[in-house]
């Protein structure tokens, strides 16, 4: 399939590894016109956009996106690099535990900053250029299946994209008229660096948790970040036009399902 992505600029945050750098590399791989890529790993930014630069310009930008100020910095980055922006890909996000037992005040605020605040910033500042220039677009959020309701320790987490998951509808019936698409992604269990890092270390599961996990899944495995990044290439693209306002669950189960 033809996604007839090249020609366009697509912002991509999170991009040093997991689901942002796995979606970067389709993106790049499917022709994109231009990538601006964002994340607070500096070493692992300048590897992917090392990787990618050779087929598809780059820009980068370091920076944490609990800063106010970053999501508008980075819209402007991509609009003095290549001036507009055709797409957006919010990959970034934290999966601190927090449970209404543990979860306290400034967990809520930090991950509420990055998980929702710096995505509606982007999808303000990208919605606004698109409708400057009359031509469209379209936006994918990475959202998680712990939107439906989530598991205790994830309390906070979970009400972070219960919060986009309402944006990206929100989002998508505003700008309906404006040729701008938004769609989102429910992911469940994919195997990354960081999930590898938050089971193997922060939880003390050792390096053979994701054997374990696999064991109790339909597949024998977890999903993958190309899996993820294959679909979010195909919301982007004309491929999945008048696709809008769509939230796909992505994991190895029926919501609702006994």
């Amino acid at each position: 399939m033809d996604l007839q992505l090249g020609g366009r600029v697509v912002i991509v945050t999170g991009a040093a590894s997991g689901i942002g750098a796995a979606a970067a590399r389709c993106l790049s791989a499917e022709g994109t016109g231009g990538l601006v890529l964002t994340d607070r790993d500096e070493a692992g930014l300048a590897r992917i956009s090392a990787e990618l630069s050779p087929a598809t310009p780059v820009e980068t930008v370091v920076a944490d996106l609990a800063d106010l100020a970053v999501p508008s910095a980075i819209a402007g980055a991509a609009l003095d690099r290549f001036g507009r922006i055709d797409g957006l890909v919010n990959a970034a996000g934290l999966t601190t535990r927090g449970s209404f037992e543990t979860g306290t005040a400034a967990l809520w605020d930090q991950l509420f900053a990055i998980n929702a605040r710096a995505g509606f910033l982007l999808m303000q500042a990208a919605i606004a250029d698109m409708k400057r220039r009359a031509t469209g677009g379209a936006i994918v959020n990475i959202l998680s299946m712990n939107a439906h309701c989530g598991v205790p320790e994830l309390a906070i987490y979970a009400s972070t994209k219960g919060a986009m998951q309402t944006l990206t509808k929100n989002a998508a019936h505003a700008h309906m008229a404006d040729r701008i698409r938004v769609n989102g992604i429910n992911l469940g269990w994919v195997a990354t660096e960081g999930e590898r890092r938050m089971q193997a270390e922060t939880l003390g599961k050792g390096e053979d948790w994701q054997q374990d996990a696999a064991a109790a899944l339909p597949l024998g495995r977890l999903v993958t970040a190309e899996e993820c990044a294959r679909l979010v290439a195909f919301l982007l693209s004309e491929a999945s036009d008048p696709m809008s306002g769509a939230v796909i669950d992505f994991e190895q189960k029926v919501t609702g399902a006994i």
